[in-house]
């Protein structure tokens, strides 16, 4: 009876370790039909093609990265040369009064100075100022070149930055310990120094420009009543500041001190009034007595500002020259006014400011549309800049049109003083314009 029930005993315990062993290879089988259901039907691959591997994330980010770092190529024979220190994008560049230095920022947190003297040079250095915890968008030397002010893209503000002069020639860069007050609601498109010293601008998109002094305090607040700006400045003699924007007019307004040189008012100056649409941009000549615009109606205009605006007297119109535009075209009108440089998305265009003749054309400058535009002050070179490098081309167009000007102005000439002083700027200006012609042809 014992035996009967042992062997019962262990044919139910070897039943249970059967189903459990069957029970394990169904689930088993179950998942993996299961997994092939889920993936998506393919055609076998042939055994070579099976067998290369897909890049790992990783590398694929690198390869991404190395694209991205790879420099936009550009050669034009009046191709001076090309800065190329940032590791960001410029956004701005400002040449200082003595013509000695060009300052560039970039959204690589620093701001570059440059030394226009080698521009023809293989090797182009720059001095460096560190933008702590922000970046600078704009950037302005002050008229005595000993310092800058940039504004700072997250902090909405600006900073300034004392520059001193070391034994060694170079330059140390110390941030002042406050920055502005922050006052503006919209994006803020430009700033600018007078040439006097005597007052900042700042102007923003929603049609508010601030006029500061030298410490942060507001003195005046203008509004453009143009719905949106584009553009604004402070004219080179520092008495001036203009906008433009959604109406088809560049306003001017005068910016008055007292005799002992306290701030007395903001006043209206005059306007330019003839395009048919919005102005993108504008600029003035070196004296402010020339200034060009550009309009979304496709044409470029240049007037005489030299006029007695109190007595109610207009601004002339001297020329219009039909031109390629794009939303955000910039002009660039050559210190002594003889060039007029137009850009439209990553080109440029250059103009006889004498004749109004298209003289140059620049093509795909940029990897992005050109941000900024503008002359030297000596009116040797023209630069812009629309991605990482900045790009500085030789003035033939002013070259050219000094020499036409000269020939004209040494026919008038009354006297053999002003005749013998034409003739040796007309020789010097016919020298430089036949060695830059000699070098684009070899």
């Amino acid at each position: 009876m014992m035996d009967f029930w042992a062997v019962l005993a262990l044919s139910l315990l070897l039943g249970a370790l059967l189903a459990l062993l069957f029970a394990a290879v169904s689930r088993k089988n179950d998942g993996t039909e299961q997994t092939d259901r889920n993936q998506p039907q393919t055609a076998a691959a042939p055994p070579e093609e099976s067998s290369v591997k897909a890049p790992s994330s990783k590398k694929l980010r690198q390869q991404q990265r190395k694209e991205k770092l790879q420099q936009h190529t550009f050669s034009h024979p009046l191709l001076a040369s090309s800065l190329k220190s940032h590791s960001g994008s410029v956004t701005c560049l400002d040449f200082s009064s003595n013509g000695k230095y060009l300052a560039s920022c970039a959204d690589d947190r620093t701001v570059r100075i440059w030394s226009t003297k080698d521009f023809l040079d293989r090797e182009h250095k720059c001095l460096r100022a560190n933008i702590e915890l922000d970046h600078a968008t704009l950037v302005r030397f002050s008229p005595d070149t000993r310092a800058f002010i940039t504004w700072l893209a997250n902090g909405e503000t600006i900073r300034i930055f004392k520059m001193t002069k070391k034994e060694d020639g170079t330059f140390s860069f110390k941030a002042a310990p406050e920055d502005f007050p922050q006052r503006h609601k919209g994006i803020v498109i430009n700033i600018g120094i007078a040439e006097t010293g005597k007052f900042i601008m700042t102007a923003s998109v929603d049609t508010t420009i601030l006029i500061w002094d030298l410490k942060g305090e507001v003195l005046a607040s203008i509004n453009t009543n143009q719905m949106t700006t584009s553009y604004a400045a402070v004219s080179p003699c520092g008495r001036f500041v203009a906008s433009c924007g959604f109406t088809p007019d560049v306003k001017v307004w005068e910016i008055c001190f007292a005799k002992t040189g306290e701030f007395k008012e903001v006043t209206r100056a005059f306007d330019l009034k003839g395009h048919s649409a919005g102005v993108y941009s504008f600029d003035f000549s070196n004296d402010s007595r020339r200034m060009a615009t550009v309009s979304k109606d496709g044409t470029w205009k240049l007037w005489d500002t030299d006029v007695e605006y109190k007595k109610q007297q207009d601004p002339y119109l001297l020329r219009t020259v039909p031109c390629q535009v794009s939303e955000g075209s910039r002009i660039a009108l050559s210190p002594d006014g003889r060039a007029v440089a137009v850009s439209s998305g990553r080109d440029v265009a250059v103009y006889s400011a004498v004749s109004g003749r298209l003289e140059e054309e620049f093509h795909s400058i940029h990897s992005e549309d050109i941000t900024d535009l503008r002359f030297d002050l000596n009116n040797r070179f023209l630069v812009c800049t629309g991605d990482r490098a900045i790009r500085v081309f030789h003035n033939v167009t002013g070259y050219r049109a000094a020499v036409q000007d000269m020939q004209a102005l040494l026919k008038k000439a009354a006297n053999d003083g002003v005749r013998q002083r034409l003739q040796q700027q007309l020789l010097d200006a016919q020298k430089a314009l036949d060695a830059l012609l000699s070098a684009q042809k070899s």
